[in-house]
């Protein structure tokens, strides 16, 4: 396994090095002091998992995040000292897959990172494809189309629509959806952050946002997926 990891303390790096090392002994750690360098390592290594602090010297991490999300939706764990809710919902907001705050343990970041890995090599369900009305999912190939125009959805975007879609017309509680979707992270914001996520998926699936009609909310319990006709 290939971990790119972007941090400008070396002390980090090392127990982040230990911590693979100890779980998976043939990992390959590249690691960059600042979010530009980090960019390039991502785009010529093509890891599969990054590991990126928020407090970098040269760019803003949520930047840094942004930039990465434009051309890769490689899973990605942000670790940082920063541990306020807006901090944490900012991340997720914008593509990350989990968000622990240091100091960390290394059982949690193993755990963390294995439970990472897992939702990018599921498939939700059996079927290779799913086709309704205007909207068309190649799950082999996690692409997703919108009246025939491709439409980029973040990781945790798209393990929401396909854990919505694998149970088709059921309401899906929002503890479900954000244990099965965000596993056991702990925010005290989750309600927000979900519904947050809801609204960005249905605005890119086109879904009416003030009478949605494909992502439904059932008040007070949760959301169930409509096939669009």
């Amino acid at each position: 396994m290939k971990v790119v990891v972007i941090d400008n303390s070396s002390d980090i790096v090392e127990v982040v090095s230990t911590c693979f090392g100890l779980r998976w002994s043939d990992t390959s750690i590249v690691s960059a002091d600042t979010g530009a360098e980090g960019l390039e390592l991502i785009e010529a290594e093509n890891p599969d998992i990054v590991i990126l602090d928020i407090n970098l010297p040269d760019i803003d991490g949520f930047k840094a995040l942004e930039d990465i999300r434009r051309f890769s939706q490689v899973p990605l764990i942000i670790l940082t000292e920063r541990g306020k809710d807006t901090d944490i919902v900012k991340g997720f907001e914008l593509g990350a897959d989990d968000y622990i705050v240091k100091p960390f343990s290394q059982v949690e970041l193993i755990a963390r990172v294995q439970n990472a890995l897992r939702h990018t090599r599921e498939l939700p369900i059996k079927e290779h494809s799913f086709v309704a009305s205007k909207l068309e999912i190649n799950f082999a190939k996690s692409e997703v189309k919108v009246e025939g125009k491709s439409v980029r959805l973040s990781p945790i975007e798209y393990r929401l629509l396909w854990y919505l879609i694998s149970n088709e017309g059921k309401m899906i509680t929002y503890k479900k959806l954000l244990r099965k979707v965000w596993g056991g992270t702990k925010i005290r914001a989750r309600r927000d952050l979900l519904r947050a996520h809801i609204n960005r998926l249905r605005k890119k699936l086109g879904d009416n946002l003030e009478s949605p009609k494909i992502i439904v909310t059932e008040h007070g319990w949760g959301y169930k997926f409509a096939r669009p006709m």
